[in-house]
């Protein structure tokens, strides 16, 4: 038996009392009220309501260690980055490994591999596949339904796997950016119960009024905390916070966390913040994590304050997992799996001839998902069309590299490069790799250095280059957090030399491939119009 003391803030009934919690097998098993006066608070741990551990570059198991240092206890966790890779093999890959550590993971059966069936990915799950998840005891929800025209348009294979998720008592999470009126409706007809792809408050506010529970995302890329927190005020019970994506010199500095400081600097009730970050995502995935009642797993932390929520100590299933910024859980060795299947390409193949006619243009936003599509006049040399850096107008590449087949290749502005180039096999949700270069020397340098370390991310100018090697699937790292966060961070200082004004570059790139995202996008087949859900033509007629 253990015992931890201090002022337990009860987050169900909203009162804070000076008392000591003793611990046996895991487990609370009493809070007895004391008159001490404690510096210190308890409260329950924090849950990220709807992420992609891939994105962190990590495996789960190495997450998890840099996660608990910020009082994360536990993750909803959509693994469909590796599914669209590996498939159902993948995803027992992520549920394996996270396994191996104390954290409370929650997977879920992904619904949408591919994303759509205008790109390449290296496996498709069908309804056998999801119903072969959703049958296993570490499978709890199914993941966010991206295919959105799919649902509005009845289609059997996604409705099936809604049905088959409810059948099972499964949570349906999610995916409707943009979503309204009666089409939104009908989407949330169907039993989808969330959505984390909300950009404006107007938007959120339609959604919790007809029922959905709203994920507010501060992600590594999107970035909609400021624009939705106001919602939180009228809706603390319909609220959960959330990342989606995050990479790996962001998730150093902070978690869900840094939204809980300040979502209280902005105004919220300290009591609804924290049933935002804790109670909701608990009550709403049903997940196996305690919130400081006599019985429930011994889920907590310590902290200093009710304002600075600075983490003192973390506590998982009874155990000491984090103190004062460092990790106490043990690295894990790393399995190798992965899945590529292309040659290096050739210079010539990004040649592009001039047609005379205006192209359309990916315009990429900093800090969003989702592009703007532009009819932009494309500079000309020697009758081909190439990058024009003056006016920040930019090859960009995506390359199938599961089969081998020519680049597809358009124009993106926004990128800001003035030199070199960038590139990544990080390319939701196929993740196939994706490029943006000033010149095609360069653009062609960065895809083979990429397909040489079969996956990663990398950079390159002339004869400089770094790249940060993901064996794993292509997207992930067999480093510890701390080597993939400093070598992440060099490679995107380096990223910003070469003239990016963007915060996150890769995060950025890395969803120039993401079709179910409006506004126009590009994958391994061709340039996408993502509100009309077909290919265009890089020409503008």
């Amino acid at each position: 038996m253990s015992q931890v003391s201090g002022n337990i803030v009860d987050i169900i009934n909203k009162t804070i009392s000076p008392a000591v919690i003793e611990i046996t097998d895991g487990n609370i098993c009493s809070i007895t009220p004391v008159e001490d006066n404690y510096q210190t608070y308890i409260i329950p741990g924090f849950i990220d309501a709807h992420i992609h551990i891939e994105s962190s570059m990590l495996t789960p198991s190495e997450f998890a260690r840099a996660a608990v240092v910020h009082g994360t206890v536990g993750a909803v966790c959509d693994p469909h980055e590796i599914a669209n890779v590996l498939g159902v093999e993948g995803v027992r890959y992520m549920i394996d490994d996270g396994g191996r550590v104390p954290f409370k993971f929650s997977w879920g059966a992904p619904s949408c591999v591919p994303a759509t069936a205008y790109e390449t990915s290296g496996a498709k799950l069908g309804i056998a596949e999801v119903e072969t998840l959703l049958k296993t005891k570490d499978v709890h929800f199914l993941s966010e339904v991206m295919n959105v025209p799919g649902v509005l348009n009845d289609d059997p294979e996604v409705i099936g796997k809604i049905n088959l998720a409810k059948s099972y008592n499964k949570v349906v999470d999610g995916h409707a950016p943009n979503l309204g009126g009666k089409e939104l409706e009908k989407y949330i007809s169907y039993g989808i119960s969330t959505d984390h792809e909300c950009i404006t408050e107007s938007e959120a506010l339609e959604k919790l009024q007809l029922g959905m529970k709203v994920l507010i995302r501060e992600g590594s890329a999107a970035k909609n905390f400021n624009d939705l927190i106001s919602v939180a005020k009228v809706y603390p019970d319909d609220c959960m916070f959330c990342s989606d994506d995050k990479h790996p010199d962001d998730l150093r500095l902070g978690h869900i966390n840094t939204m809980v400081k300040k979502a209280v600097r902005y105004g919220l009730d300290v009591m609804d913040v924290l049933r935002i970050a804790t109670l909701n995502p608990i009550r709403h995935y049903d997940l196996d994590v305690g919130l400081l009642r006599q019985g429930d797993p011994a889920d907590f932390l310590v902290i200093d304050n009710l304002f600075d929520f600075n983490i003192l100590k973390t506590f998982i299933n009874g155990g000491l997992v984090a103190e004062n910024g460092n990790t106490l859980i043990k690295a894990q060795s790393k399995k190798i799996v992965n899945n590529f299947n292309v040659r290096e390409k050739d210079i010539d193949e990004f040649s592009l001839k001039n047609k005379n006619r205006e192209v359309n243009v990916i315009r990429a936003i900093d800090g969003q998902l989702i592009t703007e599509r532009l009819l932009e006049e494309a500079k000309v040399d020697k009758g081909f069309l190439v990058s024009d850096p003056d006016r920040d107008i930019l090859k960009i590449a995506v390359i199938n590299r599961y089969e081998d087949r020519p680049p597809s290749i358009a124009f993106v502005k926004n990128v800001g490069l003035k030199s070199g180039a960038i590139g990544s096999s990080v390319a939701h949700d196929s993740h196939n790799i994706v490029a943006v270069g000033v010149d095609d020397n360069d653009l062609c340098k960065v895809i083979n250095l990429i397909i040489k370390n079969r996956g990663g991310i990398g950079a390159v100018c002339g004869e400089r280059e770094k790249i940060l090697p993901l064996p794993i699937a292509g997207i992930m790292s067999d480093l510890s957090s701390e080597e993939v966060a400093q070598r992440y961070t060099d490679i995107d200082m380096f990223a910003k030399e070469l003239g990016s004004a963007l915060r996150s570059p890769f995060m950025t790139l890395s969803f120039m491939a993401l079709l179910v995202i409006p506004e126009i996008k590009l994958s391994d087949k061709g340039l996408f119009d993502g509100k009309n859900f077909s290919f265009i033509d890089l020409y503008s007629c």
